[in-house]
């Protein structure tokens, strides 16, 4: 079943370290090797072999339309051909900030970079300039991109300043990194109390990499209260939210406005892209307006901003397209749950507009932690075996789900009829 894609692998692991450009890839937490991919169309995915698949990652978010969407095939093909990249501003730059901007009152202007690490990278950099202060807070469990100052572990107390989760990331830059547990209301606070210097509070809102653990509306408003109470900035990152979990984002299904978001994903619609936004007040303080500095040469690449422009366009046209994706999503994994609770198999499962997840775990995870007691050789197992069964997702429990517009009931039903398959042999 996987011949060609396992040879492909190894000859993947002669040049690239691990045979992976990201590490998420390689299958390590579900054992096996991943299938190489030839091509996609629509809901599905097609690898090296001829296996055929229905996607529930669709590119880790950002294909909402699925594969290969005609309209959005169709700008990118016109934009490539009047070139690939110029390193000079362009109409499309302005065009996809302004459809940003018109559906936030909390941000006046977007500067566009090419992934969502340069995202939250420059927005603490901003947040750090505005404030004129040091130390950030963020979040076990939240992952934020993997520059130096936001690859910390926890330290022994219960709010204490992060050490490197990485070799070659040196203690020096993760010192003014404060660490909390996410939805931890004492720990949250004891920071502040800790700490006179802190710049900001970098959060998901709806965390996506440990699964998928909303925050609770009572934490996201202290971190607001907090921050205004101390001048810090709070920062929101929906690299991986924004445009999914609602047309706005999480910032559109909560009352709590943060000073700087960050976008990424969908705002590209499969091509590399991240943004971050705030007033016209914060974002004055960037270069060339300002002293703080944030550069890039393939920022505003033309081909992403028309096929993130493309994309955005279609979505505000059609709101009602967030009402049927929230509809699958919870058809598939409350699928899941009446399978499982048939087998007496302990799984929690949760949505966030076309985001969705799933634990193999007595009670719903709400930070890094409980996720952390789930069964992940059960996960493993369920993975490997849907797999097999034509059905694609996401290679670890830390990871989310994602519904695009071109998966049918049709197909959720039969990936449904699969996990009963598979859990009546778990009992």
């Amino acid at each position: 079943m996987f011949k060609k894609s396992i040879k492909a692998y190894e000859k993947a692991c002669q040049v690239i370290p691990g045979g992976v450009d990201s590490p998420v890839r390689a299958f390590k937490s579900v054992g096996g090797t991943p299938p190489f991919i030839k091509k996609g169309k629509g809901a599905y995915l097609y690898d090296v072999d001829g296996n055929k698949y229905v996607d529930f990652v669709q590119s880790w978010g950002p294909l909402i339309f699925g594969h290969c969407d005609k309209d959005i095939e169709k700008v990118v093909i016109e934009t490539a051909k009047m070139g690939l990249s110029f390193g000079a501003p362009t109409n499309l730059e302005t065009k996809l900030a302004r459809e940003i901007v018109d559906m936030y009152d909390n941000i006046d202007k977007v500067r566009f970079v090419s992934s969502g690490t340069e995202a939250t990278m420059s927005a603490i950099r901003l947040a750090r300039g505005v404030t004129n202060k040091n130390d950030i807070i963020k979040f076990e469990g939240c992952y934020h991109g993997h520059s130096d100052s936001l690859l910390v572990q926890a330290g022994s107390g219960m709010a204490t300043f992060g050490s490197p989760s990485s070799p070659g990331v040196p203690a020096d830059l993760t010192k003014h990194t404060l660490l909390c547990e996410y939805n931890n209301i004492e720990q949250l606070e004891k920071c502040f109390e800790e700490s006179s210097d802190i710049a900001c509070i970098i959060i998901e809102p709806i965390a996506g990499n440990m699964g998928l653990v909303p925050a609770t509306n009572e934490f996201l408003a202290t971190c607001r209260e907090l921050c205004d109470k101390h001048g810090a900035l709070l920062i929101f990152d929906e690299v991986m939210s924004g445009f999914r979990a609602s047309l706005k984002g999480a910032s559109g299904i909560l009352d709590v406005k943060a000073d700087i978001l960050t976008f990424g994903k969908v705002i590209g619609a499969g091509m590399p892209v991240g943004a971050f936004a705030a007033s016209k007040e914060i974002m004055s303080h960037l270069s060339p307006e300002g002293k703080i500095y944030q550069a890039g040469t393939l920022s505003g690449n033309p081909v992403a901003m028309a096929a993130g422009l493309t994309s955005l366009r279609k979505l505000k046209a059609n709101p009602k397209i967030y009402e049927d994706l929230e509809k699958k999503a919870k058809r598939l994994v409350n699928g899941f749950k009446k399978v499982a609770d048939r087998y007496n198999i302990p799984l929690q499962v949760n949505t966030r507009g076309s985001m969705f997840g799933f634990f193999f775990c007595e009670n719903e995870p709400t930070n890094f932690k409980e996720v952390g007691l789930c069964n992940f050789e059960r996960f493993a197992k369920f993975h490997q075996e849907m797999l097999r069964r034509g059905f694609y997702f996401a290679c670890s429990q830390y990871e989310t789900g994602f519904i695009c517009t071109k998966i049918t009931n049709k197909e959720i039903d039969l990936c449904i009829q699969a996990a009963d398959e598979i859990m009546k042999e778990f009992v």
